[in-house]
């Protein structure tokens, strides 16, 4: 199970607290895995800190980290109790930032209370924390089970077979029950079983473009005059092991002058075609904050930028098929007759940017459509202008 970091922030800060850390719990944490001299743990997922600050009790110097915003003890609640001396408040992805925080000589204790169950990829990040564990240090997982959960809260939960997958991969597996829930206690990271080998690398067979969409303030989409005289989306072929979100951003500085942060980079999906029998994939990337400057600096690539408003896009001479498809992702109906092609949605959740909304210009094309096939606007150049206005923008006191 995945939830959106939006929704734990809505969470906390409505002020929704999760199960409480119980005596069979603390009681199990000080039977198998008391402090050393020194002991520094790691608790993932820390959410408002009790976990974190019953560690500091235990004598551990504790890295906390969640990726909430909302998470963390509130200031004056840290000033009250001494023990958060020994804890550093860590923002931070576990699945998808560096690591580099963390401390790097390790820990003798890892903990991930209520967490396990929410990781998208939780083999690879078992095996990555695992290798952050000092000599004899033990990574607990504590977790509800699936066979005594409801089933509309599956989602937070391991079954059985989770667990004992889990298990199998440390050298040293302890399992205990504290108040109905399993808290493992593992030792050891095992090797994997499988050995990854590099795959001899095969004649080049497809292509995998990258397109980045941008809007200023105003709402006005940035495109570039290309060589062939082509409207074209800032992009660029991926590199061998870089991110989209990267490629987009390298390109869109590359081209245009403009600057963003990968972290302001949103895949939102892929698009599948097969011109003259190449498959070719196409990554839409959604910029949502950037700088301003616009500069050609590719002459080569493109000869003029300009940010362009969205209902004079279906006035452009030549735009390219890949991003016409990108701009039809993000806006429906700002543009006749997109070819088509396999499409796979893959992330909406992005902060609002300027530009016109999707439900305006899916709404306008409806309004356009009906009164077209009404008969009450004849003239192409009438209708051209009732699909293209943006209208709702002259009477903004409306919902």
């Amino acid at each position: 199970m995945f939830t959106h970091q939006d929704e734990w922030n809505r969470g906390y800060a409505e002020g929704r607290r999760y199960r409480p850390l119980d005596d069979d719990e603390r009681s199990l944490l000080a039977q198998h895995v008391p402090a050393p001299d020194g002991g520094r743990a790691l608790d993932v997922g820390c959410g408002t800190g009790e976990l974190a600050l019953h560690l500091a009790s235990m004598s551990y110097t504790v890295d906390a980290v969640d990726w909430a915003d909302a998470a963390f003890p509130s200031t004056d609640a840290r000033l009250d109790d001494p023990s958060h001396g020994s804890v550093h408040w860590l923002h931070l992805d576990i699945e998808r930032a560096n690591l580099s925080q963390l401390q790097a000589d390790g820990y003798d204790l890892i903990v991930l209370r209520m967490v396990y169950a929410f990781l998208r990829d939780r083999t690879r990040l078992s095996r990555t924390l695992g290798r952050r564990l000092r000599m004899n240090g033990a990574l607990v997982v504590i977790t509800p089970l699936a066979a005594t959960t409801p089933a509309e809260r599956r989602g937070i939960a391991l079954d059985e077979d989770e667990i004992a997958h889990l298990m199998s991969m440390w050298d040293q597996a302890q399992r205990f029950n504290a108040n109905g829930m399993a808290v493992l206690v593992l030792r050891g990271l095992k090797r994997p079983a499988v050995q990854i080998t590099n795959t001899p690398l095969p004649q080049p067979s497809s292509v995998t473009e990258v397109h980045a969409v941008v809007t200023d303030a105003q709402g006005r989409v940035l495109l570039g005059r290309s060589q062939q005289q082509r409207w074209e989306l800032p992009g660029a072929p991926a590199e061998p092991g870089e991110g989209f979100e990267h490629t987009a951003v390298r390109a869109l500085a590359e081209q245009t002058g403009v600057t963003a942060e990968p972290a302001d980079a949103h895949v939102l999906g892929l698009h599948l075609d097969a011109p003259d029998g190449l498959p070719r994939t196409s990554v839409v990337v959604r910029i949502s904050a950037h700088t301003k400057q616009v500069q050609s600096l590719k002459p080569d690539e493109f000869g003029h930028v300009d940010w362009r408003p969205l209902h004079a896009l279906r006035r452009l001479d030549r735009l390219p098929t890949t991003s016409a498809r990108a701009l039809d992702l993000i806006w429906p109906g700002v543009l006749p007759y997109v070819p088509s092609a396999h499409m796979y949605p893959i992330d909406s959740a992005y902060p609002p940017v300027p530009g016109e909304s999707l439900q305006a210009v899916a709404r306008r094309e409806r309004m356009a459509d009906r009164v077209i096939a009404g008969g009450w606007a004849p003239s192409l150049p009438v209708q051209q202008a009732l699909r293209a206005v943006p209208r709702h923008r002259y009477t903004p006191e409306s919902p």
